[in-house]
């Protein structure tokens, strides 16, 4: 039986299929759709690997100029 976790990964490698299928149609967004599909890529294996994982704290400074990127 599929879990919730198994679910979310499936989902979240579809969307990385997605980004991929944009980027290849739309050479000016190749690169951005290529990096989302890297980061979604990434959170279905930490899903999969450690579904109750939690990630590390991050300096509150560090996260604010990340969202502004």
């Amino acid at each position: 039986m599929a879990t919730n976790a198994h679910l979310a990964a499936k989902l979240l490698r579809d969307a990385s299929g997605f980004f991929r299928n944009v980027g290849e149609q739309n050479p000016p967004l190749q690169q951005q759709m290529e990096d989302n599909a890297q980061v979604y890529d990434q959170v279905a294996e930490l899903v999969e690997s450690d579904p109750n994982g939690e990630l590390p704290a991050q300096e509150e400074g560090a996260a604010s100029s990340e969202q502004a990127q």
